[in-house]
């Protein structure tokens, strides 16, 4: 697939159907707010038996990498935009579209939409200090000069109003009296964003045009080159953008927005896809929590929010929890595998290696973990908190959290007390009821709460205070070496 150029599109271009697109550019990890997008116009094309295009803006020689452009394929695989199904079109390079976006422009300076103007920046400058008034006066729109070295092709824009219809938004009027005649070709004859943009959409038939509000400035410069280039521009939706608890538009420079980052913690697709698409949007009904199925069915753009959606990732784990909960466990058991063997996917700030997990590779027992893992299900958000909870169960002497170790051991009834339940374990049916009735019996004797009497006994044999159940995991961890870790924080608690 990576090797489609986008000039081989227009052959396959259906009149009638539905064409949306998305058009990221290959300089980084993956937004979650260009997952977002991808999502809707995805989402749109299936509604619609409508078709997604994939294309690449790779223009940006200085800035693209190939990895980021099989990260973006990637990203969109996990989420479900997938390219063996009818409704995905690409991917496709703009790059490849070279040819056209020239000659398109040269069309556009043919019949009088576009000139020619050889003012530097700097004199640009002067001419708008002198005038009192900033940007481009339009200084060489009748000037008839043609093009050459260091000259830009601008777009002569008409006078009047230019209105936007946005799915979203309603009716948008933009005075073009503010709108400076803007530059098409650079002065070494490349295009603009805004010009390729809109050749590439022309030439692939596109129909509609969903993206973030961040672009909706450009739309009125994009809707005039469609008119001029003789096409009907395409129904245009913008939707809100992405911000932080400060109400702050996402950065990759500020926030945690790498999708790839969010998946390598431990976020499954199910649940990433369910919470973007309440970021601006929402369900019916009393849940934000829905399948894809219902999602599909219900969404439509109209009902999308014009005001900036908060990304919350505390919520975005709770969506994350309630999804890994609903997981039969062997589903939940085949979901941890690569967190359990040091593969999990690598991202920005997650660090991953085969030596990742806290345990030798020769100790993990799968099977162990299969009778572990309902334990742990109910208690976890995150995919990569599951080997910090059961690391006990795998190293052949639990990490002491010394600060509960000594908090466990402060009081005087602690010490006798575990001996005592040492006593009792040794001859018990193991089991988690026997366990715990031998601790219920010995607490009851000095007058000490289950809860409290728990407290040494945990951190014997796991090393911390807090974890999957007691009882429960000692009957896994086995009698012998539940008595062995006693026996060794007895001699430390001394």
């Amino acid at each position: 697939m990576l090797g489609c150029e986008a000039s081989r599109l227009v052959s396959t271009v259906v009149s009638g159907t539905p064409r949306y697109r998305f058009a990221p550019s290959p300089t980084g990890y993956f937004h979650v707010g260009g997952a977002r997008t991808a999502l809707y116009n995805w989402i749109l094309a299936l509604q619609n038996d409508g078709v997604f295009v994939l294309r690449i803006e790779d223009t940006d020689e200085s800035r693209n990498q190939p990895q980021w452009t099989q990260g973006i394929i990637d990203a969109l695989a996990w989420v479900g935009i997938n390219g063996d199904d009818p409704h995905f079109e690409g991917p496709y390079f703009q790059s490849a579209n070279a040819a056209a976006h020239t000659a398109a422009a040269q069309k556009l300076h043919e019949s009088g939409h576009a000139y020619y103007c050889d003012l530097t920046s700097e004199q640009i400058q002067e001419r708008a200090k002198a005038a009192g008034k900033p940007g481009y006066d339009g200084y060489s729109r009748d000037r008839g000069l043609s093009g050459g070295p260091g000259r830009v092709l601008r777009f002569k824009v008409p006078a009047g109003i230019t209105v936007v219809h946005d799915e979203v938004r309603g009716r948008v009027e933009f005075d073009n009296s503010t709108i400076e005649d803007f530059v098409l070709l650079r002065g070494n004859g490349s295009p603009v964003f805004i010009h390729a943009n809109v050749v590439d959409d022309i030439q692939m038939g596109i129909t509609n045009v969903v993206r973030a509000e961040e672009h909706l400035p450009n739309t009125p410069k994009q809707q005039m080159l469609w008119q001029a280039l003789g096409h009907e521009p395409p129904v245009w939706a913008h939707v809100p953008v992405l911000v932080n608890e400060q109400r702050k538009k996402l950065s990759k420079r500020r926030d945690k927005v790498a999708l790839e980052q969010y998946r390598a913690e431990g976020v499954v697709a199910d649940a990433m896809v369910n919470y973007l698409m309440t970021l601006g949007w929402a369900p019916s009904g009393d849940t934000e929590i829905v399948d894809f199925a219902r999602i599909v069915a219900e969404f439509r753009l109209a009902s999308v929010n014009h005001s900036s959606a908060f990304f919350d990732v505390k919520k975005l784990n709770a969506f994350n929890g309630e999804y890994l909960r609903k997981m039969s466990s062997d589903e939940f058991v085949a979901a941890c595998e690569p967190w359990l063997s040091g593969s999990a996917p690598s991202a920005p700030g997650v660090e991953n290696s085969p030596s990742a997990t806290p345990w030798p590779a020769e100790r993990f027992d799968r099977s162990v973990f299969a009778r572990i893992a309902p334990l742990v299900q109910t208690r976890v958000s995150l995919l990569s908190e599951v080997p910090a909870m059961i690391d006990f169960f795998f190293l052949a002497d639990p990490a002491i959290d010394a600060a509960a170790f000594d908090k466990a051991f402060s009081a005087e009834w602690a010490r006798p007390a575990l001996r005592s339940i040492r006593e009792q374990l040794v001859s018990v049916v193991w089991n988690v009821e026997a366990i715990k009735s031998v601790v219920e019996l010995i607490g009851a004797s000095l007058d000490v709460k289950l809860g409290k009497l728990q407290a040494p006994l945990r951190v014997a044999t796991t090393g911390r205070s807090v974890g999957p159940p007691l009882f429960e995991s000692l009957e896994v961890l086995g009698r012998d070496e539940t008595l062995r870790r006693i026996d060794v924080a007895l001699s430390r608690a001394g």
